[in-house]
C-alpha cells in the first residue's frame, strides 16, 4: 500500500465569521421611502450565481424569512437561485429579491411539507418507497419502486391522495430501492464491497475516511484486497436511521490522506470543503463499479424505506448508481464535497434515483473536517482564486477568501494543478475501466482520491 510516513498533527479550522459579517450586509433592509413619500424604486436585478453560492445566499435568506420562506432552488441555466415565499408576504418577498433571488409565491410552506413527510411516515412507511421535498413543484414528490404493487400501492396511492394534489404527487420507478454494495472489489468488509468517499480528519487530527453507513455495519474493519489485511477500523455508523454514514479510522495513524477524488484518466478534483446540496445543482459521482457519472440534485430531505430500514434526511437525485458504489463521492466541478452514495432504483444503463447522504451533516455527527478546511466561499459574486488563487494549486492550498467568493479556481487556474493532485505516482487506469491496476502507487488503496479503485 502507498502512503507516507507524517507527523501526527491537529489541523485547526477558521470559523466563518467574516461570512457572517457579508450575510449581514446583503440582507439588511435597504432605505424604502423615495422623496416623495412613495414606495422605493424596483428591486434589483437577480444576482448570478454558482450554485454553492446561491445555497449559502438561500440559507441566509432563510434564516431571515423564517415560516414565510418555503425553500429554493437553483436555475443552472440562468444561474440563479429561486425562493419560494409562502402566500403574498410583500415584506417577504421585497426582502429576498434585495438579497438577490427570483422570488415567487406558494401555497405550502415549509411546516406543512414536513407535516405531509410525517403523514407518509406514519401511514405509508413501506419498503420500496421514498419521498422528498421538491422546491420547483412545492411539493413532495412520493416514488414507489417495481416491488410496491397490490394492497401495498393501493396504501401509498390513498395517503398520497390524502394529502391533496397540491401537496404531494406520487409517481412509479421501474427499478428497485435497494443499497448498492456488493462482493467484490474495492474496499472490502464481511465480504460487501463498497468505495471510499471522502479522506478526511478528525478531531484529534488523525485520518480516516466517510463511506456510507451500511458498508459501516456490514463489517468492523475494511481491507484494500479480498482477503487482505485491515486497512481502516469503523469508529461510527448510522444506518438505518438518522441517515447512512460511516467514520472510518486508518489503522497507520501516520497515514497522509489528502481530500482529493480521482475522476479517472489522470484527472483529479481537490475537495476544498463541504457544501449543502441545492435542487438544480449540478454534482459528480464517482464509484468503484460505474466510475464517474453526473446529473443533478431533484430533492432535498429524502426519506427511503429500504428492506434493511427507513434512512431520514438524505439527497436525491438523477445520477445514476450500480452495487459496488456505496459511499462513494458526490462533490461539485469546484470542489465541494456534497454527499455519499446510498442506494437507489434503477442501473447506469437505465437511469433511475440514487440518493446520498449528506456530507455536512456526517461531518458533523462524527467530528472531522474535509482536508486541511473549507473553501473560501464568503458570499455571491466573483470566483475564488482573484485575490487569492485557485483551490489546489502548488500544494493543494485552500481557495483564496477573496470578497465575493463564489467557484473555486475560474481565474487561478484549475482545480488540482500543480502539486495538489494527490496519489497518481503510477498504477494504471481509472475506477471501473479495463486494466487499471487496483491504485495508484506501489500499492493498492489510492489515498488521497476520494475512492478506493476497482481494478
Amino acid at each position: 500500500m502507498s502512503h507516507k510516513r507524517i507527523p501526527k498533527r491537529k489541523i485547526a479550522f477558521a470559523g466563518g465569521g467574516a461570512a457572517a459579517v457579508v450575510a449581514a450586509a446583503i440582507l439588511l433592509p435597504q432605505a424604502n421611502a423615495s422623496q416623495d413619500g412613495s414606495d422605493a424604486s424596483p428591486a434589483p436585478a437577480p444576482k448570478t450565481l454558482s450554485a454553492l453560492s446561491a445555497g449559502d445566499l438561500a440559507s441566509r435568506i432563510a434564516e431571515r424569512l423564517g415560516p414565510a420562506f418555503a425553500g429554493a432552488y437553483y436555475d443552472k441555466d440562468r444561474q440563479q437561485v429561486t425562493v419560494n415565499v409562502v402566500g403574498d408576504d410583500n415584506d417577504a418577498r421585497a426582502e429576498a429579491a434585495r438579497a438577490g433571488a427570483v422570488v415567487r409565491s406558494v401555497k405550502n410552506s415549509t411546516a406543512q411539507l414536513k407535516s405531509a413527510a410525517t403523514t407518509l411516515r406514519q401511514q405509508a412507511t413501506i419498503p420500496g418507497t421514498a419521498w422528498a421535498v421538491d422546491p420547483r413543484t412545492n411539493q413532495i414528490q412520493v416514488t414507489a419502486d417495481r416491488t410496491v404493487t397490490g394492497d401495498k400501492w393501493d396504501r401509498i396511492e390513498s395517503t398520497v391522495r390524502s394529502l391533496g394534489a397540491d401537496t404531494a404527487r406520487i409517481k412509479k420507478s421501474a427499478g428497485e430501492f435497494k443499497t448498492v454494495a456488493a462482493g467484490g472489489d474495492a474496499i472490502f468488509g464481511g465480504g460487501a464491497r463498497c468505495s471510499l468517499g471522502f479522506n478526511v480528519i478528525d478531531g484529534n487530527g488523525a485520518p480516516g475516511f466517510l463511506t456510507a453507513g451500511h458498508c459501516g455495519v456490514a463489517a468492523d474493519e475494511w481491507s484494500d484486497a479480498a482477503g487482505g489485511a485491515p486497512v481502516g477500523t469503523v469508529q461510527q455508523a448510522t444506518f438505518p436511521g438518522d441517515g447512512d454514514f460511516a467514520f472510518v479510522s486508518y489503522d497507520d495513524a501516520a497515514t497522509e490522506a489528502p481530500s482529493t477524488v480521482d475522476t479517472g484518466d489522470g484527472q483529479t478534483v481537490d475537495i476544498t470543503g463541504a457544501a449543502e446540496a441545492t435542487v438544480g445543482q449540478a454534482v459528480i459521482r464517482m464509484g468503484s463499479t460505474t466510475g464517474l457519472n453526473d446529473g443533478s440534485v431533484t430533492g432535498l430531505d429524502a426519506t427511503v424505506n429500504y428492506a434493511e430500514g427507513t434512512v431520514t434526511g438524505l439527497i436525491q437525485t438523477d445520477v445514476c448508481a450500480e452495487p459496488g458504489d456505496s459511499g462513494g463521492p458526490l462533490f461539485t466541478a469546484d470542489g465541494s464535497a456534497i454527499g455519499l452514495t446510498s442506494g437507489g432504483s434503477g442501473d447506469c444503463t437505465v437511469g433511475g434515483e440514487t440518493f446520498f447522504q449528506p456530507v455536512t451533516t456526517a461531518l458533523a455527527a462524527v467530528g472531522a473536517q474535509i482536508g486541511d478546511g473549507a473553501a473560501g466561499n464568503d458570499g455571491g459574486g466573483d470566483a475564488a482564486g482573484n485575490d487569492g488563487g485557485a483551490a489546489g494549486n502548488d500544494d493543494g492550498g485552500a481557495a483564496g477568501n477573496g470578497e465575493g467568493g463564489g467557484e473555486v479556481g475560474n481565474d487561478g487556474g484549475a482545480v488540482g494543478e500543480g502539486d495538489g493532485a494527490a496519489g497518481n505516482d503510477g498504477g494504471g487506469g481509472a475506477p471501473g475501466h479495463d486494466g487499471g491496476a487496483p491504485g495508484h502507487g506501489e500499492g493498492t488503496v489510492g489515498y488521497g482520491e476520494g475512492i478506493i479503485e476497482n481494478g
